[in-house]
């Protein structure tokens, strides 16, 4: 592969959960911040809230970012020019989900070019009612992620990837074979085993419905994760329709 900077940041990201108590400069946080709105984006209908030096950010990091979609201020900028939103919030919510996560990948980004880590938490979907009246959010703000930013207290190794025959696909989606499909499972497979990923933070998933109990931490690994996962949460959608509605987007269902 090619090596410059950029491309080297972007290859060395790992998920952060340990953090000194340095705290980063204004100018470092203002560095971060501005580019991450250097994203592409549909509409700028995104924004960042942001809590630093609170004993209650996950993994006792100096910085917690919330990106948002953000509807309002755009709903705002419209209003001064006589126009009304008529796009529907389902369209709505998909451009500002482009914008909100571009704009957080290059936060994540800047931040490790400049010696600091992250973490994404996935929660604020399920949680968004509860983070929209901590932050005072108005209709039309919609908390999608947050992630976590500061300087190392742990050193970890970059986490697997799926090989590229599995990734990426020229001129059309192939058919996979077995071989390719247990070819890619043994990788990701093996390459979290080699760095004790779910032993380390235990992070085996219970088994839901009766069903039996075949792997210890020793041998359970990122293809069982992810079917124990998508595999029992969630079935219904009736909690994230409801938080997406709290924060005033009406997407059905």
């Amino acid at each position: 592969m090619i090596s410059n900077p950029v491309i080297d940041a972007m290859m060395n990201r790992k998920s952060l959960r340990k953090y000194t108590d340095e705290m980063p400069s204004d100018e470092v946080i203002e560095t971060i911040v501005r580019a991450g709105q250097q994203a592409p984006f549909a509409a700028q209908a995104c924004s960042l809230l942001l809590k630093r030096g609170d004993k209650h950010i996950p993994f006792k990091a100096p910085l917690l970012f919330t990106i948002c979609v953000d509807r309002h201020k755009l709903a705002l900028i419209m209003k001064k020019r006589n126009w009304d939103m008529k796009s529907c919030d389902l369209l709505m919510l998909l451009f500002g989900l482009q914008d909100a996560v571009l704009m957080a990948e290059n936060i994540v980004i800047a931040a490790e070019s400049l010696g600091m880590g992250s973490c994404f938490l996935g929660h604020p979907p399920f949680s968004a009612k509860t983070i929209k009246q901590k932050y005072n959010l108005p209709e039309g703000v919609y908390p999608i992620v947050q992630l976590t930013v500061g300087y190392a207290a742990e050193e970890k190794p970059t986490r697997p990837r799926y090989p590229l025959d599995y990734f990426l696909f020229e001129d059309k989606y192939p058919e996979f074979s077995d071989e390719t499909i247990e070819n890619a499972m043994k990788v990701m497979d093996e390459g979290f085993l080699s760095q004790d990923y779910y032993n380390y933070l235990n992070a085996k998933i219970l088994l839901e419905g009766g069903r039996e109990e075949t792997y210890t931490l020793e041998n359970y690994s990122w293809t069982e994760h992810m079917g124990r996962k998508w595999g029992q949460w969630w079935p219904s959608p009736k909690n994230l329709l409801e938080n997406l509605k709290a924060c005033g987007f009406d997407v059905g269902g």
